[in-house]
């Protein structure tokens, strides 16, 4: 006979308080959402207690009971209540065995409670049961012996001493008994006999009505009905006392909507509110505010940021219409907060639907869009700048301005890019300040714009550029940018300026760049008069290369 060794005593205090840190942390699982600070602190000391017990030991073996999960014999975790019992959860699906190595404590263990949540929560008809569940996490550090409930190789159940009568044997004594008590039967006792023993005694529209009505029955959206019956109290009702009742009904009942996920319900709400704000007799002032607060609560920066990370993370996503009737209930302060999670945002259509609700309040409250566009944050101005230029919004135009000025390299692009699409005489007075750019980007964009529009306002400028030192280090595409905008926005008068560039005459001339020469002819086949294409003609057989292919090119553009 073998002696049963004692388990450590530290070991198994260490297992024990695992146990109840990991029941602590199941719950938070179930009740907060993953950026609440309860739940935060619930995982962090879940994985903080597994660090004494791979002191001991360098693998956690744990048997399944009923009722408890035992290590090396002793009993860790003691649930004799089904209701609650970690145990029982993992016992009634197979489960015997669980075992976890070191490192599931850094990702798995997290995603181990949240599926116990989920089989919890199972409906006894659902297609999944937790083996299913545990099967598709794909665990590496976390496995479990499970046994297949009702396969052929599963334990049989105890035999009895006596076994039970054959069907035939009770058959005939229920026969023998009915036979003794007389034809017509005992007294209370119905007889099979009376009714029709067939499967389906009812016809075929009796069975289709009946269908009808359990499919209606299992259609009807049951919390739209109580929502509407407390909304039809509440704009009848006269009493405070009532309708203070009802409307903390209301208060209590909308952070259980959205944290089940009835987007739907929520938006319901929110349209309502509106119509009883404006049909309900005598409302009183306190009423009143705390009804108007309602839509402006879930349009706070805190509760959406919190909705749109629960949305982005979600496993099971809403219907897009269930989405789309809550973002058209946002207010114009939840602006800023959108286009911070615009970018963020990993589900597609979540981002689309969120896009859409951001267009509606920038187009309907631009002001909004100007307080946006004061900000730091390069995320946000570059989500505000695009949707300004893709709305064509001529009241952001000064903040798109100030921009310029200030914003960094990208944000400044997308700035040019917007004051082009909005295209007002007031949009390409402020793009006047890409000319003179730290970024060469910038002032090529900036300038090839200026010139498409035919900008008169930017003439000086650019000829500015072409006199001064402006041009002095840019490259060859800059320069022909800057040269081809001056001959767009110059006409004929600009021949007078390209000429002494383009020609050089006499011996003692100074020397001209070959590329500034080549960006004249090209500027003088923008003007494209007699004057421009006679002088092109002059130089077209130059003995310098780039010259006189500029000089031909700008002769075929110009015909």
């Amino acid at each position: 006979m073998t002696q049963q060794v004692e388990a450590d005593p530290a070991a198994v205090s260490a297992i024990e308080n695992l146990m109840q840190v990991m029941m602590k942390g199941l719950r938070a699982s179930q009740l907060y959402l993953p950026n609440n600070p309860v739940y935060q602190n619930a995982i962090q000391n879940v994985r903080a207690a597994f660090e004494p017990v791979w002191e001991h030991c360098s693998e956690l073996d744990l048997r399944v009971t009923e009722s408890d999960l035992t290590w090396e014999g002793t009993a860790v975790l003691k649930q004799p209540e089904k209701n609650d019992s970690l145990a029982w959860v993992l016992f009634k699906d197979g489960i015997r065995a669980l075992s976890m190595s070191p490192g599931v404590e850094d990702e798995e263990i997290l995603r181990f409670l949240q599926t116990l949540g989920k089989a919890r929560n199972l409906q006894s008809d659902a297609e999944d049961d937790l083996l299913t569940l545990l099967w598709g996490q794909d665990f590496q550090q976390i496995r479990y012996d499970y046994l297949e409930l009702g396969a052929d190789d599963a334990p049989p159940l105890e035999k009895s001493d006596d076994p039970p009568p054959p069907a035939s044997a009770v058959q005939q004594a229920v026969k023998e008994e009915v036979e003794e008590e007389g034809e017509e039967g005992p007294i209370g006792i119905v007889s099979m006999d009376d009714f029709d023993s067939t499967l389906y005694f009812l016809d075929e529209t009796e069975v289709k009505y009946l269908n009808d009505e359990l499919e209606r029955e299992y259609q009807q959206d049951l919390r739209g009905n109580v929502l509407a019956m407390l909304f039809d109290l509440l704009e009848l009702q006269t009493y405070s006392t009532v309708r203070a009742e009802l409307i903390s009904i209301l208060e209590n009942f909308l952070p259980y909507l959205l944290a089940v996920g009835d987007f739907r319900a929520v938006a319901y709400i929110l349209r309502e509110l509106q119509v009883v704000l404006e049909r309900a007799r005598e409302v009183l002032p306190e009423h009143r505010e705390t009804l108007q607060s309602f839509p402006d609560t879930l349009s706070n920066p805190e509760t959406l940021g919190q909705l749109l990370q629960s949305l982005d993370e979600a496993h099971v996503h809403p219907t897009e219409e269930d989405l789309g009737e809550l973002f058209r209930e946002l207010r114009p302060k939840a602006l800023t907060t959108i286009l911070e999670w615009l970018p963020k945002l990993s589900n597609e259509r979540v981002q689309a639907l969120l896009d859409a609700s951001a267009r509606r309040l920038c187009q309907a409250y631009p002001d909004q869009m100007v307080h946006a566009l004061k900000g730091d944050d390069d995320d946000v101005l570059l989500g505000t700048v695009r949707i300004a230029g893709q709305l064509k919004l001529p009241p952001v135009v000064p903040g798109l301005g100030s921009l310029l000025q200030r914003g960094s390299v990208e944000v400044r692009h997308e700035v040019v890019e917007a004051l082009a699409s909005i295209g007002t005489p007031g949009a390409f007075k402020q793009l006047e300040l890409a000319i003179g750019d730290e970024d060469r980007d910038v002032r090529i964009n900036g300038v090839r714009h200026l010139a498409q529009a035919g900008h008169r306002g930017a003439f000086q400028r650019i000829e500015a550029a072409l006199d001064g030192k402006g041009l002095k280090d840019a490259d060859l595409t800059e320069r022909t940018v800057f040269f081809e905008a001056f001959g767009t926005l110059a006409g004929e008068a600009g021949i007078a300026t390209l000429q002494p560039m383009l020609v050089q005459k006499g011996f003692m001339k100074k020397k001209v760049d070959p590329e500034i020469r080549a960006c004249a002819a090209m500027a003088l086949g923008k003007i494209g008069t007699p004057a421009a294409r006679e002088l092109l003609e002059s130089v077209a057989k130059d003995k310098d290369s780039l010259v006189r292919n500029a000089a031909n090119k700008a002769l075929r553009e110009s015909r």
